[in-house]
């Protein structure tokens, strides 16, 4: 997978990616088929396209067709895309996210229990 610095994606791009990721390779019908809302084939093309030209996919051409393969991974989007939403919303401060989070009950108990449990084994290491 290719490192990038920063990588920013829509939703509708992350769901293309998703099928992706998925897949590990497809062509625009399939990924086209696989998104759980409808989009014309063309928007689908375009679109994997423009993901191309981002360095974000690479397509490879077998019978008359193009495949489309991810180049970053969904945990490099996931920590990019967090990145950036904690510097951007909360100024750095990723404690702050948290904070919000639970404030706004955002976090079911089940999950702060998941949470503290990682934070204490964060400590342990």
């Amino acid at each position: 997978m290719i490192k990038q610095k920063s990588v920013h994606l829509s939703v509708t791009q992350l769901d293309l990616m998703r099928v992706l990721w998925r897949e590990g390779e497809a062509d625009t019908k399939t990924v086209c088929n696989a998104l759980k809302k409808t989009l014309a084939y063309t928007t689908v093309a375009t679109l994997l396209k423009r993901l191309e030209k981002r360095g974000v996919i690479k397509s490879t051409q077998r019978d008359r067709k193009l495949f489309y393969k991810p180049l970053i991974s969904e945990e490099e989007v996931l920590t990019s895309m967090v990145s950036s939403l904690i510097g951007t919303l909360f100024k750095g401060d990723s404690s702050a996210l948290v904070s919000h989070l639970v404030r706004e009950e955002e976090i079911n108990k089940d999950d702060l229990e998941k949470i503290t449990d990682l934070i204490k084994k964060g400590k342990q290491s």
